[in-house]
C-alpha cells in the first residue's frame, strides 16, 4: 500500500482543490483513505468503488463487491463528492450530479469475483493493497490485492482494472496464485440482482449477462463481458440470505492463472441507455469489438 505521506499529501491537495476545476471530462482513479479506504474509479459516464481494509473497522459488510456510483455528468465527480460528503453533503442523495443509492453489501456488486467450489462462491474481503498503474485523461490503470482462504489454502488475487474514457464497461483482469505459482482455480463473476429484486438476462452466445432493475424510480442496467470461450456456464443463483442472489458467470484460470471479464452499468436517468433493450444492443455490440487472447 502507498505510504501514509503520501495519503496525507492526497487529502491536502484534495482539501485544498476546488471542485470548479478538472471539468473535463476525464478517466480518474485514487484511493481514500478519508472513507474508510475506499478505491474509488471512473470516466465520462461511470463511476465505481471498493472496499479497503478500514471497512472491517465499521459496521458494515461489504466485502469484495464493486459498488457503482451513478452519476450523470461527463465531468469528474469523485473528488467533489466525497468532498462534500464530510461537509455533511450526502452522496447517497442526487444534487443534479447523480448519486450512490446502489447497494452492495456482502454481494459481487456489479461484476465482483469470487473462487467457485463445490457450488459456492468463497470470497475474499475487502482489498489489502493498492498501486496506481497510470491516471490519465484517456485512460486510468490500477491494481487491487485480495487474500482468501480456501478451505486452509492460501490465495492471492491481484487484480487490475483499466477504465478508459467512453466507455460503458471496466475491464478486469485478475492474476490467481497460491504460494507464488499460478493457481487452477474455477471462479465465479457475479451481479447482484438485489436479493431478486432485477431481472436478469444472458447472451444466448455466452458473450455477456446482464440486469435490469428499479432503483428509485429509474432503471440501472447492470452488465458483464466476457469471452464466451472462457465461459462454464451461467446461471442465476437465489440465496436465502441477504446479498446471496446473482445472475453468475463460471469461468476458469488460464494456466497463467488468470482471467478477464469487462463490466459496468447504464442508468436510465443519465438519459443514454434508458431500456433493458438499449442495454443488450450495448453489450453485444461491445462483446463483438473484442479480441481476448486469453486460452483455455
Amino acid at each position: 500500500m502507498k505510504s501514509i505521506t503520501t495519503s496525507l499529501i492526497a487529502l491536502l491537495l484534495l482539501a485544498t482543490a476546488s471542485p470548479l476545476l478538472a471539468q473535463a471530462p476525464a478517466t480518474y482513479a485514487r484511493f481514500v483513505p478519508e472513507r474508510l479506504d475506499d478505491f474509488a474509479w471512473e470516466n465520462d459516464t461511470l463511476a465505481f468503488r471498493a472496499y479497503g481494509p478500514a471497512i472491517l473497522k465499521s459496521k458494515g459488510k461489504e466485502e469484495s463487491g464493486i459498488d457503482c456510483w451513478l452519476k450523470r455528468v461527463k465531468y469528474p465527480i469523485i473528488d467533489k463528492w466525497y468532498v462534500g460528503n464530510l461537509k455533511g453533503i450526502s452522496y447517497h442523495i442526487d444534487h443534479g450530479e447523480g448519486n450512490d443509492p446502489y447497494h452492495v453489501g456482502g454481494s459481487r456488486g456489479c461484476g465482483g469475483v469470487s473462487i467457485w467450489k463445490n457450488g459456492r462462491m468463497i470470497n475474499a474481503g475487502p482489498f489489502k493493497e493498492w498501486k496506481i498503474i497510470s491516471c490519465e485523461p484517456q485512460k486510468s490503470v490500477f491494481e487491487l490485492t485480495y487474500d482468501y482462504d480456501v478451505d486452509g489454502a492460501k490465495l492471492h488475487e491481484i487484480k487490475r482494472i483499466t477504465i478508459e474514457l467512453g466507455k460503458r464497461l471496466f475491464l478486469a483482469e485478475s492474476t490467481f496464485t497460491e504460494a507464488g505459482k499460478p493457481a487452477a482455480l474455477e471462479i465465479a463473476v457475479g451481479i447482484t440482482t438485489h436479493d431478486g429484486k432485477a431481472n436478469t438476462i444472458f447472451d444466448p452466445q455466452k458473450r455477456w449477462m446482464a440486469c435490469w432493475e428499479k432503483i428509485e424510480g429509474y432503471g440501472l442496467a447492470t452488465g458483464v463481458v466476457i469471452d464466451p470461450a472462457r465461459v462454464i456456464e451461467m446461471r442465476e443463483v437465489k440465496g436465502t440470505t441477504p446479498d446471496s442472489s446473482h445472475a453468475l458467470l463460471v469461468t476458469k484460470t488460464d494456466a497463467a492463472g488468470k482471467i478477464a471479464h469487462y463490466a459496468g452499468y447504464g442508468w436510465e436517468k443519465a438519459g443514454e441507455i434508458t431500456t433493458p433493450e438499449q442495454w443488450e444492443q450495448y453489450l453485444s455490440a461491445f462483446a463483438a469489438s473484442l479480441n481476448f487472447k486469453q486460452t483455455k
